[in-house]
């Protein structure tokens, strides 16, 4: 291989590289007389939106947000507590039903519901059962979106040149209060 083209390949990956470094943009918060850069961090919302997806509720602790924690595993235990009894009611109906057609008639539903009832009842704990499942992953997937969310707007520029605030006057003319929005923007 010719050397110019070793040194040509060699400053090239040397000129690439500052590319695929992070990057980290600053922003200017002024207070009184001095001016504090704080840093904001691209991968913060990637890296609470992985916390989640690994340990539910691991993200909303990395954005500082412990009240959400119980939120999260209440609705992760409610889907799984419905799901378990669920399925175990179906089973149950699923088995009783089996055994019927094996000829078996000395089950404790026996005289009381009939084979279309134990058909009508597996359905419908499948159908719940599957249901839950739904809520479970629904839970799931809104714990990590809600982890990505609030990392994003933890660097969101808040503060007062922009401001929506609800505006009440009284008419002087027909002495009728008036309901709005102010919407106040300063440069």
């Amino acid at each position: 291989m010719n050397i110019s083209k070793i040194i040509f390949i060699l400053f090239f990956l040397l000129g690439t590289t500052s590319s695929f470094s992070q990057i980290i943009i600053e922003e200017a918060v002024q207070t009184n007389d001095t001016l504090k850069y704080k840093p904001i961090d691209p991968l913060t919302p990637a890296k609470a939106a992985f916390y989640s997806a690994v340990i539910p509720g691991l993200g909303q602790v990395y954005n500082k947000k412990y009240w959400k924690v119980p939120i999260v595993y209440g609705g992760l235990a409610i889907g799984y507590y419905f799901y378990n009894d669920n399925n175990k009611k179906y089973k149950e109906f699923r088995d009783i039903y089996k055994r019927r057609l094996e000829g078996y008639t000395n089950d404790k539903y026996q005289g009381v519901y009939t084979d279309a009832v134990l058909i009508n009842a597996q359905r419908t704990f499948e159908r719940n059962r599957d249901i839950s499942t739904a809520v479970m992953i629904g839970f799931y997937v809104l714990n990590i979106i809600d982890a990505n969310v609030d990392a994003h707007l933890l660097q969101f520029n808040v503060n007062d040149n922009l401001s929506l605030k609800p505006d009440v006057g009284r008419n002087e003319i027909d002495y009728k209060y008036n309901v709005g929005l102010t919407l106040n923007y300063r440069f």
